[in-house]
């Protein structure tokens, strides 16, 4: 019998902004999967309460299988231009679904689109209540 995939969003947290996103969709209880490229990132999403995170290697692109989930939409919270440009890679040979990269820069934004993020979204805070608002209407 072949189960059906959990949909979810996929989040990068890889700053005080995306740290306070996956709170923010853990106490709505809103599906979430986690990205993470190390252990200490890992062990950091467990501590938050995130039960599902995908480990990546993403220097290695033959390691980029699709997580068994069905993903809705991915959130990237830019930590770094480099990892930020490989997750969209990384996360645009997964799905076709919108991929959002919230930036505290400016400078990406083209370079982003080009590898398929579908928005970039400027901010100078950590304040996502916007972003989230714009999650549960």
């Amino acid at each position: 019998m072949k189960m059906e995939k959990q949909e979810v969003f996929l989040v990068s947290a890889a700053s005080k902004a995306g740290e306070a996103f996956i709170r923010k969709l853990i106490q709505h209880r809103i599906p979430l999967v986690a990205l993470a490229n190390n252990a200490k990132e890992r062990e950091k999403l467990e501590e938050m309460g995130v039960k599902k995170i995908v480990i990546v290697d993403t220097t290695d692109e033959s390691t980029w299988v699709a997580p068994e989930y069905s993903i809705t939409k991915i959130f990237l919270f830019e930590s770094s231009q480099n990892l930020s440009c490989r997750y969209i890679r990384l996360c645009r040979s997964w799905t076709a679904n919108a991929i959002v990269v919230i930036t505290r820069s400016n400078k990406p934004r083209l370079m982003y689109r080009a590898l398929g993020a579908n928005c970039v979204i400027h901010t100078t805070n950590d304040d996502v209540s916007s972003l989230f608002q714009s999650l549960v209407g």
